[in-house]
């Protein structure tokens, strides 16, 4: 190889490796790095592309319960513990049929491909469940808000998020242990 083309290959090998490390940033970007889970941008695409392809899906808005008396009584480390266990836990529950995000704080958001075949008796139940923490049981406790999109007029994940919303808080009023449907 002459000189002159491994000095125009040089330049290539730095884009390359520049590109390799900017894919990996925004890749961890699109991730919580206490969760796992895709972050709101990471989560949104994901949701869309769902929404689009699954008139059956639905959206779902989990806020934790009594998430600052936990870590006021217990510590920052255990309310860590809480929402890596609500992440793995909502994480297990959607499967290979939805996926979750954490949007922040203790809120959370999921969305399915088909809500007849999403049981969600059982996401409220495992969302409930005490949490083993250094010789003790966490309490546990999540509202769960839920926007079938076949409901909306027109399927726009702004709206089902707003209306899964309004549901969780519905499911708040109600009770502090359950969750809603927008219907």
């Amino acid at each position: 190889m002459d000189l002159t083309a491994a000095a125009s290959i040089v330049p290539l090998l730095g884009w390359a490796l520049h590109g390799g490390i900017l894919t990996r940033r925004l890749a961890s970007a699109r991730r919580d790095p206490l969760t796992g889970l895709h972050t709101r941008a990471g989560w949104t695409a994901r949701a869309e592309h769902l929404i689009r392809r699954h008139p059956n899906a639905a959206v779902l808005l989990v806020d934790l319960d009594h998430f600052k008396n936990l870590n006021d009584t217990h510590g920052h480390a255990a309310g860590d513990a809480a929402l890596v266990a609500t992440a793995d836990r909502l994480r297990t529950w959607c499967g290979h049929n939805g996926t979750a995000g954490r949007l922040g704080g203790d809120e959370f958001v999921a969305v399915v491909q088909d809500l007849a075949a999403a049981d969600l008796d059982a996401l409220t139940a495992v969302l409930h469940r005490p949490l083993p923490y250094h010789g003790t049981f966490l309490p546990m406790a999540a509202s769960v808000g839920v926007c079938p999109v076949a409901d909306l007029a027109v399927p726009v994940l702004t709206d089902a998020l707003a209306a899964a919303d309004a549901a969780m808080y519905a499911a708040k009023g109600r009770t502090r242990r359950g969750s809603r449907t927008t219907r």
